[in-house]
């Protein structure tokens, strides 16, 4: 079975154009279930450059799926047995001013638009950067 991956690779994914943040925010809870967003949040939080964007998105997934902890590797290979949305497409870049850094293992870790450290990866050369996808056409 053909896998799809997400991961990208000494890459900086830019928060989306028509975002309104100013800086990096927390994902508001939203009644007592948390948002992909949330859940991303919390994986990348305390966990810079630990988890590879495949990683997250599946975790997340697996979790709002209730999914028991033994399927996981099966339905991890069934999940990237399509295309699915990278991180250009997260709530996190497109809504909530994150960054977000791939390093050259394909691990990331989130960056709040407007810091020193953001700054530094848009003038990077070295750094290939994209664009989360905008929110509106």
């Amino acid at each position: 079975m053909k896998t799809h991956s997400t991961n990208y690779y000494n890459t900086f994914i830019e928060i989306a154009e028509d975002s309104a943040a100013e800086e990096g925010i927390v994902p508001p809870l939203k009644g007592d279930k948390k948002t992909v967003a949330n859940l991303q949040f919390e994986m990348l939080q305390d966990n810079p450059y630990r988890y590879t964007s495949d990683d997250v998105l599946f975790s997340v997934f697996a979790i709002r799926k209730d999914f028991p902890r033994e399927e996981w590797p099966a339905q991890r290979e069934l999940f990237f047995s399509k295309g699915q949305p990278c991180f250009r497409a997260s709530p996190l870049t497109k809504r909530y001013g994150w960054g977000i850094h791939s390093d050259e293992n394909g691990k990331i870790a989130m960056v709040p638009f407007g810091s020193e450290e953001y700054i530094a990866f848009v003038e990077n050369e070295l750094v290939k950067k994209t664009k989360a996808m905008r929110s509106k056409r």
